[in-house]
C-alpha cells in the first residue's frame, strides 16, 4: 500500500523493503509520526522518520525529533547497571543493601541487585498511593520502596516492575556512581557516542519532543485478563501501574513539563531512533563500536540477556521472559527467527533492540500509542520480517 506521508531519510541499498514497511504503517496502522533506524555492523543502513509531532498534524516530524519511549528506557538503564559492573564498581549477586542501607527494611536484608534487574523483587508497587503532588519526587518512592515488604518471596516468581524497576535500580546507580541515573547516562554513554537520548530532558529540547497520543480505549480487548485487572484498585497489576493518581487525573501527563525533566529510569527517556540503534548496534557486535569506544564487555552482556525468570508474569498475566534488565524472546511470541534478540520495548510501541545473530541494533520510535494485548505491536512485524531479509 501507499501512503500520502513524505517519509525522510536514507536507506542503503537493498533495504528497500525496510523502507516500504514502514511507509505501511501509515497507511494500515494509523501512524501519526515515527522514526525506525537500522545499525548494521555498527553502520547506519537505515535512518527513515515522517509524519507528525503533534496530534494535530501541524508540526512535521524532523530528522532531530526525539519523543517519549516509556519502558524502551529500561534498556538504557540495564546498560547503565552492567557498565557499573564492569568498571568494578557494582556486584549484580550482592545484597541490595550493601549499597544502599535503608533498603534491609521489610525483610530484604539479602535481597540480591540481580532481582532488581529481572524483575523477581517482588516490588512491583508500594502499598500506598504516592501523593499526586510528589508524583516526580525522587525519594516519594525510593523512600516507600526501602520500607516495602516485597509482595512475594524475592526470587521465586517474577512480576514486571512496570515504574519501580527504574527507582530500584537507578537508585543502586546513584549510591554505587554518585550520579543520576540520568547523568551517569549521558556522562558515561550518550556524550561518548552521540546520542540524542535524553533520561531528565531539559527544557530547552522540549521544543523537539514530539507529543504523544494515548491509546483509544477501544482497541484493548475487554476480556483480557490484565485489561481486567487494569480496572481493579485491588489487584497488583493496578497498583504496578498507578503508583500515583497522576495517570488517572491527567491521561496526558507524558507531554508535560515537568515529566519531561523528571528523571524516570524506568519510563520517560526521551531519544530518536537512529540513537537506540547505534546504541543496540554496539551491544549487537560484542558491546564496542567500529571507531574502539566499548559500551560493555561481553562478559555483561551476555549475563543482561541470560534467561532469569520466564513464564507468567504477575503483573502482566501472560508468558514474559527477562535477562539481567534486558526483555529475551520468547517461544511464545518470538519477534526474531532464532530468538537471539534482545533489549526492551515500550508501552504504545517502542523498541530498542540488538541481534548479535545478524548483527544489527534497531530502534523505533513512534507517537501514536497502541496496547495490543499480547504485547506485540501490529506495527512491528513488517518491519522486522523486512529487517531480517535484509541481513540475511
Amino acid at each position: 500500500m501507499t501512503t500520502a506521508i513524505q517519509v525522510q531519510g536514507t536507506c542503503k541499498p537493498g533495504f528497500e523493503r525496510v523502507k516500504e514497511a514502514f511507509e505501511d504503517n501509515f497507511a494500515s496502522h494509523g501512524e501519526v509520526g515515527a522514526a525506525l533506524a537500522l545499525n548494521v555492523d555498527g553502520e547506519l543502513a537505515v535512518d527513515l522518520w515522517g509524519g507528525y509531532a503533534d496530534p494535530q498534524r501541524t508540526r512535521p516530524w524532523e530528522h532531530d525529533t526525539i519523543v517519549n519511549v516509556f519502558s524502551t528506557t529500561k534498556g538504557i538503564t540495564t546498560t547503565c547497571a552492567h557498565r557499573l559492573v564492569d568498571q568494578g564498581l557494582l556486584d549484580l549477586d550482592a545484597p541490595v543493601a550493601r549499597y544502599w542501607p535503608e533498603f534491609a527494611q521489610g525483610g530484604k536484608e539479602t535481597l540480591p541487585v540481580r532481582y532488581l534487574l529481572s524483575h523477581q523483587a517482588g516490588l512491583p508497587c508500594v502499598k500506598d498511593l504516592i501523593p499526586l503532588e510528589r508524583s516526580y519526587e525522587w525519594t516519594a518512592l525510593t523512600d516507600a520502596l526501602a520500607a516495602q515488604e516485597p509482595w512475594w518471596e524475592p526470587g521465586t516468581r517474577h512480576g514486571y516492575h512496570a515504574f519501580t524497576f527504574g527507582h530500584l535500580v537507578g537508585e543502586v546507580i546513584r549510591r554505587v556512581s554518585g550520579k543520576t541515573a540520568g547523568a551517569y547516562f549521558r556522562d558515561e554513554i550518550a556524550t561518548p557516542l552521540g546520542l540524542n537520548f535524553h533520561l531528565g530532558t531539559p527544557a530547552t529540547l522540549h521544543g523537539r519532543c514530539a507529543e504523544m497520543i494515548p491509546a483509544a480505549l477501544d482497541e484493548v480487548d475487554p476480556d483480557h485478563p490484565m485489561a481486567k485487572a487494569m480496572m481493579d484498585p485491588t489487584s497488583l497489576t493496578f497498583k504496578a501501574f498507578f503508583l500515583s493518581p497522576l495517570p488517572m487525573v491527567k491521561p496526558t501527563y507524558m507531554n508535560g513539563p515537568q515529566w519531561r525533566e523528571a528523571e524516570m529510569p524506568a519510563a520517560n527517556g526521551h531519544s530518536d531512533a537512529r540513537s537506540l540503534a547505534k546504541l543496540y548496534g554496539a551491544l549487537a557486535r560484542g558491546g564496542e563500536t567500529p571507531d574502539g569506544f566499548r559500551v560493555l564487555t561481553q562478559e555483561s552482556i551476555d549475563t543482561g540477556r541470560e534467561e532469569h525468570s520466564y513464564g507468567e508474569d504477575a503483573i502482566l498475566l501472560m508468558p514474559m521472559r527477562f535477562g539481567a534488565g534486558y526483555h529475551i524472546d520468547i517461544p511464545e511470541l518470538q519477534i526474531s527467527p532464532t530468538g537471539a534478540i534482545f533489549g526492551h520495548a515500550g508501552m504504545g510501541g517502542s523498541f530498542g533492540y540488538a541481534d548479535p545473530d545478524a548483527n544489527f541494533g534497531v530502534g523505533y520510535v513512534m507517537n501514536r500509542m497502541m496496547l495490543a494485548g499480547d504485547m506485540i505491536d501490529p506495527r512491528w512485524a513488517g518491519m522486522l520480517d523486512a529487517i531480517y531479509d535484509a541481513v540475511n
